[in-house]
């Protein structure tokens, strides 16, 4: 527990669990429309146990991914006249983790700007059998999980004791929707820039994690070496851009209080 005698790991536990809460919320819809295809009396129990899976899932990647970061050797040596590099797992796992995330985050903003998500969702055959809508839900879990994974290695990596301050954030993010599911739901579709916002922070920790697995494999372009962006100047980021839409949040609230 020396760790979170240290203010970034307090800071990084923080932004990490809102994250993985807000980043959460496409996941239990998915579950809620899966749970809704059972009969009601059976509802609530499977989308808990959804919530569970999500989480035995997300913490056996974290694993599993951390293991794959640790592999620092390089295994191939890239000399040309201008791009060198050292190729190790970590920055492998690290650049394409980046990719994944650009594109997981332009994707889903195309879709809310569209707003074609909900309505693809909606055409799902149905399903009647318990196992089988468990079924879907195991696999809706893992297609989920690769984003909360690789933003919960991008906030953390560098951080003493990241995979601790991983396992307990998705704990807590997924224990939080356990028990506020509904209201959580109600408030960010009542409130969608939250979550664009939070698809937005995506695009920075995606950007964050091809520099770093750039400059953990000593990468050199043109003689110019790649350097690491700050932890400091993420968490500062995403807490400014947040405090700045809580605040239009609550300016919109008022201008519809005065129009009443």
């Amino acid at each position: 527990m020396e760790i979170f005698a240290h203010a970034d790991a307090w800071v990084a536990l923080i932004t990490l669990t809102f994250l993985e809460i807000v980043l959460g919320i496409d996941n239990v819809i998915f579950i809620s429309i899966s749970a809704n295809k059972l009969p009601e009396n059976k509802v609530k129990k499977a989308t808990l146990l959804g919530l569970g899976l999500a989480m035995v899932t997300r913490i056996l990647l974290l694993f599993s991914v951390s293991y794959l970061i640790a592999l620092k050797d390089p295994f191939v040596n890239v000399r040309w006249s201008w791009f060198t590099s050292d190729i190790t797992g970590q920055s492998i796992i690290l650049f394409i983790g980046g990719l994944f995330l650009l594109y997981k985050s332009t994707k889903e903003i195309r879709h809310k700007v569209e707003n074609t998500e909900e309505k693809n969702l909606t055409k799902t055959p149905k399903v009647i059998s318990f196992s089988a809508v468990i079924t879907q839900i195991i696999l809706i879990d893992i297609v989920f999980s690769f984003d909360s994974i690789l933003t919960a290695v991008g906030m953390t990596n560098g951080v003493d004791g990241a995979l601790i301050i991983m396992v307990i954030a998705v704990i807590v993010s997924i224990i939080i929707m356990m028990i506020f599911s509904q209201p959580i739901n109600k408030f960010v579709n009542k409130n969608p820039t939250i979550q664009m916002l939070a698809l937005s922070f995506l695009i920075l920790i995606g950007f964050m994690l091809i520099a770093e697995g750039a400059h953990l494999s000593n990468t050199k372009i043109f003689n110019k070496s790649v350097g690491v962006i700050p932890k400091g100047y993420l968490y500062f980021a995403i807490a400014f851009s947040l405090g700045v839409e809580l605040l239009n949040l609550k300016v919109k609230k008022k201008i519809k209080i005065d129009k009443k």
